[in-house]
């Protein structure tokens, strides 16, 4: 029973942790350098992260700085900046790249945190997935006289507490987000 609540609140906390990372892809008008997490470039024929091929800086707000360590892999990095449409155009000096993040309009404000807003949906909704399955796992070891009614109560009472925090926990991720995209 205890190893049903331990496990569902561990897939929890995976829940938001991925929801965090998602949200860090999402362009908010601030140069992050998690914006380029998920771009993979061809090195040497191989899909690679472009993070284990370069170092990527923060020399101001609005720019983000990729200096890779092998200098011929630039023209591979550029292609794949495209490749991966994240809106932003790099410029290229023979040594480094350059992003610069562009204004964010109010009308693409508005669309992202509707964007941000169904990204939290998705995980409150995956989080609920889980409240259903530790209850059912919990109903059924009460069916088969392994715990008693009393000790499903609690053990409802207890699940419905974690999927409470959890979903708190999300709804406060939600709200920091939403925060930083509609920050000019």
């Amino acid at each position: 029973m205890e190893t049903i609540i331990k496990n569902l609140e561990d897939k929890s906390v995976k829940t938001i942790s991925v929801l965090k990372e998602d949200l860090n892809t999402v362009r908010a008008g601030r140069a992050n350098p998690a914006l380029l997490d998920k771009i993979m470039v061809n090195y040497y024929g191989m899909p690679t992260p472009l993070k284990n091929i370069s170092n990527v800086s923060v020399p101001d707000p609005r720019t983000l700085l990729i200096s890779p360590f092998d200098p011929k892999s630039i023209g591979e990095i550029e292609k794949a900046i495209n490749i991966a449409n994240i809106g932003i155009n790099p410029s290229n000096d023979g040594k480094c790249i350059r992003l610069v993040i562009p204004q964010v309009t109010e009308e693409r404000r508005k669309e992202l945190t509707k964007t941000v807003k169904k990204m939290g949906e998705d995980a409150k909704v995956a989080v609920r997935n889980l409240r259903r399955d530790a209850n059912e796992k919990l109903k059924k070891m009460e069916k088969d006289h392994e715990i008693t009614e009393d000790d499903l109560k609690k053990a409802l009472e207890k699940v419905d507490k974690a999927v409470e925090k959890s979903i708190k926990g999300i709804d406060e991720v939600i709200a920091a987000k939403d925060k930083e995209i509609m920050e000019v």
